[in-house]
């Protein structure tokens, strides 16, 4: 039997420590469902999972990931069911993509990201729904002939250390995108991968600043924290120092 825990990111909040000590102290093979990870729009303040990563990326034992579209998610909930491990899965509020769907949810490798588009001015990192968000503004880039390298991180924890720190030497520049807070999440843990790996990277970490978001539309909300196609193409451009 495995146990798949199905709630609000911002409801597991209530139970960090039993996800603490019930279940990663133990290892214990049980798979938190995290939706309405991400900014939610009307549902305000109380509802915006933009905490998730931040509170369980530094629990030891927990796998933590994020599909980018409904195909993934299907793999990906594959892969935490038969990890046997403690394993967190978040996604946005919404409707997915629209992808199409493999016949048969199959595993992935544990801590592997995917480069969707190879350049050679910078690297442009995205998870779950921000990834089509960073290959928008990698195409309107190339339109201003900048030439953007797209990773889909896909896992935070394990991170693929060997995929990022790769990119960033090559390209010795990088931009994070996520739909969560600034502080602590995907941006916190490529950070602290160059630091060591490659530390001359010049990083942008895009997020959601640090404050309460209130009500409103997700589209806004996406503009006024800089994470929308528009923010990532100005942030690479400030990172390029302003080139195109």
């Amino acid at each position: 039997m495995r146990p798949v825990c199905a709630i609000y990111s911002s409801f597991l909040q209530r139970g960090f420590d039993q996800v603490v000590h019930d279940v990663a102290l133990q290892g214990l093979p049980v798979v938190f469902v995290l939706d309405r990870a991400g900014l939610v729009g009307a549902d305000g303040p109380t509802h915006h999972g933009v905490f998730d990563l931040g509170y369980l990326r530094p629990i030891p034992n927990l796998i933590l990931a994020s599909p980018r579209d409904e195909n993934e998610l299907q793999h990906l909930l594959a892969t935490a069911v038969d990890s046997g491990r403690p394993f967190a899965l978040r996604f946005p509020r919404g409707n997915a993509p629209g992808v199409a769907l493999d016949p048969d949810p199959k595993p992935l490798a544990i801590g592997s990201a995917s480069v969707l588009r190879r350049g050679e001015d910078l690297a442009l990192v995205g998870l779950g729904k921000t990834v089509a968000t960073v290959l928008e503004a990698a195409e309107r880039l190339a339109e201003i002939g900048v030439s953007a390298t797209v990773i889909d991180a896909r896992f935070v924890k394990p991170l693929d250390e060997r995929v990022v720190a790769a990119e960033a030497r090559r390209c010795g520049r990088l931009v994070t995108v996520e739909d969560h807070a600034a502080i602590g999440g995907l941006g916190s843990a490529v950070l602290e991968c160059l630091a060591v790996a490659a530390p001359g990277t010049l990083v942008r970490t895009l997020g959601v600043g640090d404050a309460f978001v209130e009500h409103g539309d997700v589209a806004e909300q996406w503009s006024n924290a800089a994470i929308d196609t528009t923010g990532v193409v100005q942030a690479a451009r400030e990172l390029l120092g302003g080139m195109a």
